[in-house]
This record gives C-alpha cells, structure tokens and sequence, in this order.
C-alpha cells in the first residue's frame, strides 16, 4: 500500500483527504467480498442513530444497514485491514500528536434509494471520535450511481466544500468532530469500509462497536 505522508499532511492542512491510490486493488475486492459473505449470511443489522435514549431507527434520516468488523474473528482481507489502520493511527499519533488510543470500523450498505442526512460523527455528549474513515468497496461507481459524500463547512453547515463520488478503493479522511457531511441517496448497492479512530481505550481484546 501507498505511504501515508500526503494523506497526513493533506488532512493536518484542510481537515479533510481523499485518496485513490492508498488502497490496492487486491486488498480492496478482498474487503468487498467479505463484506458480500457477511450480507449473504446475514450478519448485517439497520443502523440506528443518537445514543442513550435517544438511541434509534430512522431510516428516512439513516438508510444503510451495517456490519460490525470484530478483529478477532475477522478474514484475512479485513486483519490485513486493521493491521494497515493500526500503522495509519500510529503515524497520526507520531506527526500529528493526535493522542488516538483505540478505532472501531464496520461495513456499510445502501440499498437503491438510501442515505444519510446530514450530521456530526462526533456525539454531542461523548467526544471520543477524532477522526473518520471511509473506504469505498464496489467495483465499479459511475457519476449516474449517486451516492456521494457531501462535506459542509465547519463554520457553516449549508455551504458544501466538496462532494465525493464512492468510487472503488477511494479512501476518504477526516476531522469527526468539524465536518458535517451527509451521503446522498445512490442507484445501486453502495458498499463502504467506515469507521473511525478515538481517543479512549478499547475494552480488552476488541475493537469498539458504539
């Protein structure tokens, strides 16, 4: 895999990076397939939205249907994954003193017609999330497909600073707890690696689901 320098540098500049070349192929179909073996075993669940009580399912607000990756059981594809990030945290710790301890990613799946409206993924009463992570899994995504990323302004919510089409091993970056950003609904599947890296210490042996 590419070095993480311009990744770095590009995300400690703008507060956001997005990369077509850090990802191989190989390591990128390898994921789309685990995350096809999970679907078809049905070990994907609806994902919810808020925490505590106000914990729930809305999926006119939150479309995709997610899978946890659980290092410990995981496939080769997604250990090689998590061993990858793992180095990636460690260098935003070594050039950028981020003070990450601990990451949590999983699968995610849009359904034709699905997204996400806009949000933080930093929670309002829980700050533990510094930075996201998204790695697009499908094989192939046209400008006709949808789907995009859309980052609004820190400063500014409704004015968007970039839309980002989910093209196949693209790897997207950036500061949790700045940008809002939502994922426009798509016209196929659209399959995505997601997680972020934390600041708080993991419960023993795992890597954290929230």
């Amino acid at each position: 895999m590419a070095s993480t320098d311009h990744l770095i540098d590009t995300l400690a500049n703008q507060g956001w990076v997005v990369c077509d070349q850090t990802i191989d192929a190989t390591l990128r179909h390898n994921l789309y397939t685990q995350s096809a073996t999970a679907w078809a075993s049905g070990n994907f669940q609806q994902a919810c939205i808020g925490r505590g009580a106000s914990h729930l399912l809305n999926p006119a607000i939150r479309g995709d249907t997610i899978c946890w990756i659980d290092a410990a059981t995981t496939s080769e594809a997604g250990s090689n994954f998590l061993s990858w990030s793992t180095s990636l945290q460690h260098e935003l710790n070594r050039q950028l003193y981020a003070g990450l301890n601990s990451a949590e990613f999983h699968f995610a799946r849009y359904q034709t017609g699905q997204g996400y409206k806009k949000h933080l993924d930093q929670h309002q009463t829980q700050r533990h999330r510094k930075i996201s992570l998204v790695l697009y899994l499908n094989p192939q995504w046209t400008d006709s497909d949808g789907g995009e990323l859309c980052l609004y302004a820190p400063e500014d919510e409704n004015q968007e600073i970039q839309r980002i089409l989910p093209q196949p091993g693209r790897l997207v970056l950036f500061r949790s707890d700045l940008f809002p950003h939502e994922v426009l609904p798509c016209s196929q599947t659209r399959c995505s690696l997601t997680g972020w890296f934390r600041t708080d210490m993991p419960p023993s042996g795992s890597v954290m689901p929230l």
